[in-house]
């Protein structure tokens, strides 16, 4: 008698999502709300693109428009080539993971696991053998027999995120999955979350508003804000090169430091200057071509690329480049660094990262040093655009 094959592993379906020209507004009795205006995102197949912004910024909205939740009013959705703008989202084959676990509380976990496997009447073996495969991968296997009720909140979560990937979709959906855990919680799901990706390769659409979990995720970013898409590049790379200054503060701990001035030549030579003596030299090529040299702009410059210098401007290897005195006012430490706050001739504030073992104390007067080449320079308008050099 001939025994009967053993079932292969069936690997996902990768495929692209592509969203042009989406908009969608919600109208309230009396007036009507934009979440999404003019959006066009193209996510790659089996890439993991974070739509990070702040509350309110569009992003979930923009995942529910994917998942077939919300209809666009203008603009179309397409999973691979297929155009699905008028598709039900059972239909879709996407997988959507949300801030609540919903989990169902009568069912034990295994049954959990495999409920969107029963409802498509996949064979009672086949939905065994994916449950028993996920539940190993997450660390499952001995609660399979118990109810939700009973588990932690990171189990329950954890249930949650195997729930939605024991259906192998084509796309894997995400709307702040982390939001309610505990921060160590929150750290350790993350690193089992990319390592699943780092396994499967399927395309994943994660939308947070914490910017470390973005940075930490993602393969491509998307800063979003007011419905509004304002830069897609590498996590690194919106770091390094911000499109604006909302990216600049959006992204980074702690936030950027921006000091308001002028943009002046003396003798040839290009200077920041802003209120109560701060001026800094710039190299001539930091203005665009045909750009001005008499405009308001804004300073910025990360506190990590900051340091404390007593008489030695070298004391980090950095060119000699030097801020007024600022007048400590708080100090913050993190274990194996400080987070210096204080006042730059008394009306810029400035945070400046340092060793724990520097010896600072709050009303010291300290001189902060930088290299030239690592600040940035936005329009002082709305736009707040960066200044590239040429």
């Amino acid at each position: 008698m001939r025994a009967q094959a053993r079932p292969r592993y069936r690997r996902c379906t990768i495929a692209s999502v592509s969203l042009c020209d989406i908009s969608k507004v919600f109208k309230t009795r009396r007036s009507a709300v934009r979440a999404v205006h003019d959006l066009s995102l193209d996510v790659a197949d089996g890439s993991f693109v974070v739509l990070v912004g702040p509350s309110g910024c569009g992003k979930s909205t923009t995942l529910r428009l994917v998942a077939g939740l919300e209809q666009p009013d203008v603009g179309n959705v397409r999973i691979g080539e297929r155009l699905v703008n008028d598709v039900p989202p059972c239909d879709r084959d996407v997988s959507m993971v949300f801030q609540d676990d919903a989990l169902f509380p009568h069912l034990n976990i295994r049954r959990n696991l495999g409920a969107s496997l029963r409802f498509r009447r996949v064979a009672r073996d086949e939905v065994r053998r994916r449950v028993d495969r996920m539940a190993g991968q997450l660390g499952l296997a001995d609660v399979l027999d118990r109810k939700p009720s009973t588990l932690s909140g990171g189990q329950r979560q954890r249930v949650a995120v195997g729930r939605a990937m024991v259906r192998e979709p084509k796309v894997f959906l995400f709307d702040e999955p982390l939001a309610h855990l505990d921060a160590q919680l929150r750290v350790h799901l993350r690193t089992e979350l990319k390592a699943m990706y780092q396994r499967i390769r399927t395309t994943m659409i994660y939308v947070t508003h914490d910017q470390e979990e973005a940075m930490t995720l993602a393969d491509r970013l998307v800063v979003m804000r007011d419905g509004m898409i304002r830069q897609v590049g590498a996590p690194l790379e919106v770091y390094q090169c911000p499109a604006d200054r909302f990216v600049a503060e959006f992204i980074g701990r702690p936030k950027i430091n921006c000091i308001a001035g002028q943009l002046r030549r003396d003798h040839g030579a290009l200077h920041f200057t802003a209120p109560g003596g701060v001026l800094v030299p710039l190299p001539n090529d930091i203005l665009e071509r045909g750009g001005r040299d008499d405009r308001s702009v804004v300073l910025g410059l990360r506190a990590e690329q900051t340091s404390i210098v007593n008489g030695d401007a070298s004391a980090r290897g950095v060119t000699s480049c030097q801020m007024p005195r600022m007048h400590v006012t708080l100090i913050e430490p993190l274990g194996d660094r400080l987070h210096v706050h204080g006042l730059v001739s008394e009306t810029h504030p400035l945070v400046v990262q340092v060793p724990a073992h520097t010896p600072v104390r709050v009303g010291d007067r300290l001189t902060v040093a930088f290299d030239p080449s690592h600040m940035l320079l936005f329009e002082n308008d709305p736009t707040g655009r960066r200044i590239a050099p040429v």
